[in-house]
């Protein structure tokens, strides 16, 4: 563990006093674009932030490392860390207080070193109802689909709801899964908001829109999560992964005719707030996704005209 708490005050070491030092824990983060979207939005304002992976995968250490590792990182003067996969749920045990939403969803992407505290945020939720609202403004949200029931499914769902949807269903492979979240959202939405589906066809053939928030779709778990027969023009289409960009669901529902939601939005949106805990200043997010559209397309390409 040590050479992984090493290799955080390496990163502070070469800091200056107005280095605002922030990073990414989590596993095989080696493609994130997180670096280059902090980095380039914080040169833009004015600021000197560096953004560090600090992948688990690399340092040969488990998920239960995130507890050391942010105890280092706080010693060392982060100002913040965002936390993925595997380490949403580990990382709570390890923090000092939890933003109401983070403590709903027992999740935690953003953690903020605040007065010698480590306080957890998360910004997933938030930032897909964002990308919701800005990407498919005028869509019926009366009853929303929803595939996968972990933790980016729990925001997902949440950020709809709060959003104003009527009713979500949720699927999981594993149905005590969508049967646990179906039962969380219900607590806080009310019952008749949220429960779990047994009929996949029945359910979408009812339903205004899908989201899927599942690991199909990567690189690594390339496939199609739903039958491609269940898309329709009128069905709208959410999508949470954003690597690539453009996934076999995307694909098919825009071959369907349906109204398509790529992942990049979320992406953004979840990154733009988490720049604000971090830096206290407010980023610009319509930029950022600028700056995203560039990165996914000709990474070694960043013209100042896309960014400004």
């Amino acid at each position: 563990m040590s050479s992984a708490a090493d290799a955080i005050r390496a990163h502070a070491a070469r800091a200056t006093p107005d280095t605002v030092l922030t990073g990414l824990i989590g596993a095989g983060i080696g493609p994130s674009l997180s670096p280059p979207l902090h980095e380039t939005e914080a040169r833009r304002l004015g600021l000197d932030l560096v953004y560090t992976r600090i992948d688990l995968d690399d340092l040969g250490v488990p998920a239960t490392a995130v507890g050391p590792l942010l105890t280092a990182a706080g010693e060392a003067g982060y100002r913040g860390l965002n936390i993925t996969h595997p380490c949403k749920q580990v990382v709570l045990e390890h923090l000092d207080e939890l933003s109401p939403e983070a403590a709903a969803l027992a999740a935690v992407n953003t953690v903020v070193f605040e007065d010698g505290r480590a306080v957890g945020h998360n910004t997933d939720w938030s930032g897909f109802a964002r990308g919701l609202r800005t990407g498919l403004p005028d869509v019926e949200l009366g009853s929303v689909v929803l595939l996968g029931a972990g933790g980016a499914g729990a925001a997902v769902a949440h950020g709809l709801l709060t959003a104003g949807a009527g009713r979500v269903r949720v699927f999981d492979l594993d149905a005590g899964r969508a049967v646990e979240l179906a039962a969380a959202l219900a607590g806080r939405f009310g019952a008749e908001r949220a429960s779990a589906g047994t009929d996949l066809a029945t359910a979408v053939a009812a339903a205004d829109g899908l989201v899927h928030a599942t690991p199909t779709g990567m690189a690594a778990h390339p496939g199609l999560p739903v039958p491609a027969e269940l898309l329709r023009p009128d069905l709208w289409i959410a999508e949470v992964v954003y690597r690539p960009l453009e996934t076999e669901l995307v694909r098919a529902a825009r071959a369907a005719g349906a109204r398509v939601l790529d992942g990049g939005r979320m992406a953004v949106f979840q990154a733009a707030e988490a720049f604000g805990l971090f830096t206290g200043t407010e980023p610009d997010a319509a930029r950022m996704l600028r700056h995203f559209a560039v990165l996914t397309t000709s990474p070694e390409r960043q013209p100042a005209d896309v960014l400004d």
